[in-house]
């Protein structure tokens, strides 16, 4: 496997600070690394999670969460757990698109699922688990499961209440299939790091942004700028997952296998509720913070998801793996009778 210079040097850091084997024999230590900075309610859930492992295993098996970046960049992390200069990560699929266009659409088939719930059946009954392993495990990683932290909310200088709204107006967007659905719309997607949007928002760069949760977009301050939030939203639900460095994942004992199996479910329905429960706390306070929640209707959405559907499609023709994944989410969203 060819390493980046940054691997590289992650690499070197974790041999010199002994691997992260800081037990007896019996420990096993494993590096995870998030996608979320230090602070923040998802990465202090994910703590919780990694507490939990390591002390319901009575100490043989400890996972020390690590704050995004920590080791390696978001998009190097999947390398780095491969490599083994990580043994697990908590990431979004969609970051690793570069390497197949399956990760997009297992992470995110914007527009398609309407809540988490019903892209949970789809993984674990409709295939979608099965197809997310097989896809991990081509980079030598085993994926446990998913988490799911909620619907993102779009934030806007002006009401959209339909999608013709959505006409020239400049949005950021992170490159993938949600900047080509809005190119569709007549929108103009903007290319920005997620550290230059409250600027480009204030200097009148961008008049609207895709960017977290309700709440997340709150402590940021988005709120006060675009005070035209999309709730609840239809555009993007990410699932990040937690994944293994499959060697590790191998020479774990099947109750420990059993055991993190357990409590990354209990660590998706936590990120759930409990960012529901952040955004809701927002939105009662809609007033007070000077913003007006707008919900797109129902036949607005389907509009979306239909176009959507076009650009899923244009995802699929790109590898086998693909179209695969393409084809299991669109029949389990008929199934669920939000496609035709």
């Amino acid at each position: 496997m060819r390493l980046t210079r940054a691997l590289l040097l992650a690499a070197v850091s974790l041999v010199l600070g002994g691997c992260g084997q800081d037990g007896g024999q019996d420990e096993i230590v494993w590096k995870a690394q998030s996608l979320w900075q230090a602070g923040t309610l998802p990465h202090q859930i994910f703590e919780e999670f990694a507490k939990r492992v390591t002390e319901r295993s009575g100490g043989r098996l400890k996972i020390e969460p690590l704050a995004v970046g920590s080791i390696v960049s978001s998009t190097e992390s999947l390398d780095a757990v491969s490599a083994g200069i990580l043994q697990a990560q908590h990431s979004g699929a969609v970051y690793f698109t570069g390497k197949d266009a399956a990760f997009a659409l297992i992470g995110d088939p914007q527009g398609g699922f309407e809540n988490p719930d019903q892209m949970r059946q789809w993984m674990e009954s409709g295939g979608g688990l099965e197809l997310a392993r097989e896809l991990y495990a081509r980079y030598n990683v085993f994926f446990v499961g998913g988490a799911w932290f909620g619907v993102e909310s779009l934030v806007s200088k002006k009401p959209l209440r339909k999608l013709t709204d959505f006409q020239g107006v400049k949005i950021r967007a992170p490159q993938g299939i949600g900047q080509d659905i809005f190119q569709i719309l007549g929108a103009a997607p903007v290319n920005l790091p997620g550290s230059e949007v409250y600027t480009a928002l204030e200097r009148g760069v961008i008049d609207a942004s895709d960017w977290g949760s309700l709440a997340m977009n709150q402590d940021l301050g988005y709120h006060k700028l675009a005070p035209y939030p999309n709730y609840p939203g239809f555009h993007s639900m990410p699932m990040t997952d937690f994944a293994v460095n499959m060697n590790a994942w191998n020479a774990l004992p099947d109750d420990l296998k059993a055991l993190v199996e357990e409590h990354v479910g209990i660590f998706n329905a936590e990120m759930t509720r409990r960012n529901i429960a952040a955004d809701e706390a927002i939105l009662a306070r809609a007033s007070e913070l000077g913003f007006e929640a707008i919900d797109l209707p129902p036949q607005e959405r389907r509009k979306f998801r239909e176009i959507a559907q076009g650009v899923w499609k244009e995802y699929a023709a790109r590898s086998p793996m693909a179209q695969r994944v393409y084809e299991s989410q669109v029949a389990f969203l008929k199934q669920l009778g939000l496609l035709d």
